[in-house]
């Protein structure tokens, strides 16, 4: 594992380790992000509203009757490079202050 700057960006950071988890989640769900993360639904609901703006294609999976039932899934990195992510999550993670 690399070490990350302490500067680095902890919003840009945010949004990987967003986008990591719905591609290593089954069925990953604002609430089971919330699960993981600790962080509220508000700021998961921006983040991966934002996600589209750094190039990563993310869909909501409509499953179930209700308007909100389903899932996301993360249909591509675009220009990011997800090794990089493999490579670096622990210091993501940790720069997040979540625990693995």
């Amino acid at each position: 594992m690399m070490s990350l700057n302490p500067d680095f960006n902890s919003t840009f950071a945010r949004r990987l380790i967003t986008a990591d988890l719905i591609a290593h989640t089954e069925r990953p769900c604002v609430p089971a992000l919330m699960r993981l993360t600790g962080w509220p639904r508000r700021t998961l609901q921006d983040i991966i509203k934002a996600l589209p703006g750094l190039g990563i294609e993310v869909e909501f999976v409509q499953d179930g009757q209700r308007n909100n039932d389903g899932y996301y899934r993360l249909n591509s990195w675009g220009a990011l490079d997800p090794n990089w992510i493999d490579q670096n999550r622990s210091g993501l993670r940790q720069l997040l202050e979540l625990t693995d």
